[in-house]
C-alpha cells in the first residue's frame, strides 16, 4: 500500500528517527511515501542523511522528500505528524527565566504553569496556521497527530478552531505502566491498567495482575522501592493523598499543582538531582541547550554508529505508527490516546482534551466510555482544564486579559504570585516573546509602554532552587553514551524555531 506521511518540525533528530524506525517496521509501509520539513536547513539535512541511511541499510527503497517549504510536504499526505517547538531554546529560556524573577520556580515549563501557559500561546498561533495548509494541500481525509506540547492546548485548537481531526500522543502513560510494573517486581506486559484523565494529569485508576487488584497496593509499593521512593517522591505523595499514581515525572507534577514549588526552601524536600526529570529547576531547559550543542558536535559519529533496524523487537511504543498501522491494516491497536472528551469522562468537560484508553482498527479510532474519574483526580484534572481553556481562548482571539486570567488560575503561578506581580510577569513575557506572538500586536505595544514607565514592582535575580550549570561539549565529551542519552530526552522536546509560514 502507499500513502503520505509528512513529519513537521523533522529536524529533531532521535525523535523523528524513531517514529520513521517503527512506522516502517511495518511490512506494509515500505512503499510509503515521506516527506521531512523544517525551516533549520541545517538540522533538516542531518536528520534526512541519517534517516535515509538508515532506510538503505534495512533494504528498502524508499527517498525521504526534504523540505523547507510546509506547503510542498503537506501536498496529498494522508498522516501528519507534528513535532513542532515555536521558538526554539530563545523563548524557551524566557518561559523559565522570567517567572524565576518573581519566584515561579519550574522544572519544565512546557505543559501547564507560566512557561506552559506562554508555550501555548506561541504554538497555537503556529498550529492554526499549520491546519490552514493541511485544509488546503493534504488529502482529504488527513488526520494530524500531534506530538507538540502543551498538549492538550494545541490538540483542543486544532479540533476547535483549526478545522483538523487531530489526535494527540504522549508517551507518559507507557512510562507510568514500566514504573507500575517493576514497583512489583512484574514486566509490563504482566500488568493490565485502565488509564484516564487529561494529558500530564492521567491517572491510574486500576491496575491488576493475573486478576488480583493492585490498586490499592501502589503506595506501599512505591515507598518500598529502593529507586522511586527517593526520585519520586511528589508523586508518592499525591498517591498517598488522592489515592491514584500519575502519569507525569516527579518534575513535571510538582509544577501543575500548587503544593510542592510554592515556598523556595522546601523544593528540594521534594526533588531528586539524579536526574533532570525528577524537579531540577529548568532541568529540561538545560538538558535541551546540551543536547542541541551535543547534536552540532557528534553528529559525525551518529554516522558512523550502527543504522537503527527496522524490527519488530526495536520498535518503540509511541503511538502515532501503531495508530497508522490500525487504520491501514485493520490490525486492532489499544493505546491511550488525547481526544475532545464529548462524554468519554463524565465528570471532565465535554469540550476538555481528555487522555484516555482507545483502540484503533480499520473502522477508526474509537474511546470507549470510561465514566467518572474518582473526586479527587477529577478535582486536580478540572483546575487544569480551566487554565487551558482561558489559555487556547487568548492565544485563539489575541485577548490578554484572558492570557492574564489564564496565569492567575494556574495552581503554582497562584500560589506564589498576587495579581499586580501576574500582570507584570505577564507583560514581560509578552514583550521578550513578541516575535513569535502576532496575535497580540497591541496587546505588546502596551505591555511596552507599561514597562517603560517605570514604577515596576520590584523582582529578584533568582536562580531557582535547584539549578544545574549547562554542562559544554567537553565535558559532555567524556561520557559519550551518556550525553547520547541525555540528547535524545531533549531531543523528545522539539527543539525548533518558529516553523516557516
Amino acid at each position: 500500500m502507499s500513502f503520505k506521511v509528512a513529519f513537521i518540525g523533522a529536524g529533531s533528530i532521535g525523535f523523528t528517527r524513531g517514529l520513521l524506525r517503527d512506522l516502517l517496521t511495518v511490512p506494509e509501509f515500505h512503499d510509503i511515501e515521506i516527506a521531512f520539513c523544517d525551516i533549520n536547513q541545517h538540522n533538516l539535512d542531518m536528520v534526512t542523511e541519517l534517516c535515509q541511511r538508515d532506510i538503505r541499510e534495512n533494504g528498502l527503497n524508499i527517498t525521504i522528500q526534504p523540505t523547507t517549504d510546509r506547503r510542498e510536504a503537506l501536498k496529498d499526505a494522508k498522516y501528519v505528524l507534528c513535532t513542532i517547538r515555536v521558538g526554539g531554546l530563545e523563548a524557551f529560556a524566557t518561559d523559565v527565566d522570567i517567572p524565576l524573577k518573581y519566584g515561579v520556580d519550574q522544572c519544565v515549563g512546557d505543559t501547564l504553569c507560566a512557561g506552559g501557559i506562554m508555550y501555548g500561546q506561541r504554538g497555537i498561533a503556529e498550529m492554526l496556521d499549520i491546519c490552514k495548509d493541511i485544509r488546503e494541500h493534504s488529502a482529504p481525509d488527513v488526520l494530524l497527530l500531534n506530538y507538540s506540547n502543551p498538549m492538550a492546548m494545541l490538540t483542543w485548537a486544532c479540533n476547535k478552531y483549526g478545522g483538523v481531526r487531530t489526535i494527540g500522543l504522549c508517551h507518559g502513560v507507557q512510562h507510568g505502566h514500566h514504573q507500575i510494573a517493576e514497583a512489583f517486581g512484574l514486566q509490563k506486559s504482566e500488568v493490565d491498567i485502565i488509564c484516564a484523565g487529561i494529558n500530564h494529569q492521567t491517572w491510574y485508576i486500576q491496575a491488576s495482575h493475573e486478576g488480583r487488584d493492585l490498586t490499592g497496593d501502589l503506595l506501599e509499593a512505591f515507598e518500598k522501592h529502593p529507586e522511586f521512593s527517593r526520585t519520586e517522591k511528589v508523586r508518592i505523595d499525591m498517591l498517598r493523598r488522592f489515592g491514584y499514581y500519575s502519569t507525569e515525572s516527579n518534575g513535571h507534577l510538582s509544577e501543575y499543582v500548587p503544593w510542592y514549588r510554592k515556598r523556595p526552601e522546601e523544593i528540594t524536600d521534594w526533588i531528586d538531582l539524579g536526574n533532570w526529570i525528577n524537579g531540577e529547576t529548568g532541568g529540561y531547559l538545560r538538558v535541551c541547550t546540551e543536547g542541541r550543542n551535543w547534536f552540532e558536535t557528534d553528529f559525525p559519529n551518529w554516522m558512523k554508529d550502527e543504522p537503527m533496524r527496522f524490527v519488530p523487537e526495536k520498535r518503540g511504543e509511541e503511538h502515532g505508527s501503531y495508530i497508522i498501522e490500525g487504520l491501514e491494516t485493520g490490525r486492532v491497536y489499544r493505546g491511550h490516546f488525547n481526544t475532545v472528551n464529548n462524554g468519554v469522562i463524565s465528570n471532565l468537560p465535554d469540550d476538555a482534551i481528555i487522555e484516555a484508553p482507545g483502540y484503533v482498527d480499520r473502522n477508526g479510532i474509537s474511546m470507549p466510555h470510561v465514566g467518572d474519574l474518582p473526586l479527587g483526580p477529577a478535582a486536580v484534572c478540572n483546575v487544569s482544564i480551566s487554565v487551558q481553556r482561558l489559555a487556547v481562548e487568548a492565544a485563539v482571539h489575541g485577548d490578554d486579559t484572558l492570557l492574564r486570567q489564564a496565569f492567575m488560575m494556574d495552581p503554582l503561578v497562584g500560589a506564589v504570585c498576587n495579581p499586580k506581580e501576574i500582570w507584570q510577569m505577564v507583560d514581560e513575557m509578552l514583550v521578550a516573546q513578541a516575535q513569535w506572538l502576532p496575535q497580540y500586536g497591541e496587546a505588546i505595544a502596551a505591555a511596552e509602554a507599561r514597562l517603560a514607565a517605570g514604577n515596576l514592582i520590584p523582582t529578584k535575580e533568582y536562580e531557582g532552587a535547584a539549578r544545574l550549570k549547562v554542562k559544554t561539549v567537553e565535558e559532555m565529551q567524556q561520557d559519550r553514551d551518556a550525553a547520547n542519552k541525555n540528547a535524545g530526552e531533549s531531543d523528545k522536546g522539539k527543539d525548533r524555531e518558529k516553523v516557516q509560514q
